[in-house]
């Protein structure tokens, strides 16, 4: 007896209970992942909510250091400048003070040079026409300056000795200190001279520590002719030079 085939279709009874638990867990398992996903979302809003902040404090921080510094430089700048300024300022200000003593200088050499050579002026012989004094740092010492002039038109040079001695107070008594005790041992005689129309003497006289002058007392003695004598206060020879001026006349003897 020949053998059947098996069945090519199999019958099994429907089983909706299974069936309905297979859709349970897929939409278990559907609802799971939803929510996974919604929590990884959530996570990476809030990780980005978190991050945006302080890329943005970042560079806002960045911005305030650059301009903080642009200020720093900008303030070492103007104290640069101010700095510069400052110097420009003082050399400006000692050039001008250089100046106004050249001007002054050039004004008094200008006045003397005028009543020395001027058409209107006076006739005069030799003259005193300057002192002036200058204390000698650290001593007891101190630089005289003379002018001699004569603006009467002579056809040769004049020339003598000129002498000097100082009125003062010593142990509350009026005393003169003639040339011998005040110059130069080389020039015990006194200053000579030899001009035609002006000169300036130069020499150092010394005082005793307990002397106080009070007047110079200026003389000058020509070769050939009277002697001409000036007397000017110490203190207005040692504030500026000493000018004879309209009016000032030298004793003569």
């Amino acid at each position: 007896m020949a053998s059947r085939p098996p069945p090519r279709y199999v019958v099994r009874p429907h089983d909706a209970a299974s069936q309905r638990r297979r859709m349970l867990w897929l939409g278990l398992a559907w609802l799971g992942s939803v929510l996974l996903f919604g929590v990884i979302v959530a996570l990476a809003v809030g990780a980005w909510k978190g991050v945006v902040p302080r890329i943005s404090d970042r560079r806002a921080l960045n911005a305030l250091t650059a301009q903080n510094e642009d200020l720093k430089q900008q303030v070492a700048n103007l104290q640069r400048s101010q700095q510069v300024n400052d110097i420009a300022t003082q050399a400006l200000r000692k050039t001008l003070s250089q100046r106004d003593e050249e001007i002054s200088g050039l004004r008094a050499d200008l006045g003397f040079y005028s009543r020395l050579v001027g058409g209107d002026a006076q006739r005069e012989g030799l003259k005193v026409q300057e002192v002036s004094l200058q204390p000698v740092p650290h001593s007891q010492a101190w630089t005289l300056t003379l002018s001699l002039t004569q603006n009467i038109k002579r056809d040769d040079d004049t020339s003598g000795i000129t002498s000097v001695s100082v009125e003062g107070l010593r142990d509350n008594k009026v005393v003169q200190l003639d040339w011998a005790t005040l110059g130069d041992a080389s020039e015990k005689g006194g200053i000579p001279f030899r001009f035609r129309y002006f000169q300036q003497l130069h020499t150092t006289i010394a005082l005793p520590s307990d002397f106080r002058p009070t007047r110079l007392h200026v003389t000058v003695q020509p070769e050939n002719g009277d002697a001409v004598s000036r007397a000017v206060a110490w203190s207005d020879a040692l504030a500026s030079p000493v000018t004879t001026n309209q009016g000032d006349t030298d004793a003569q003897p």
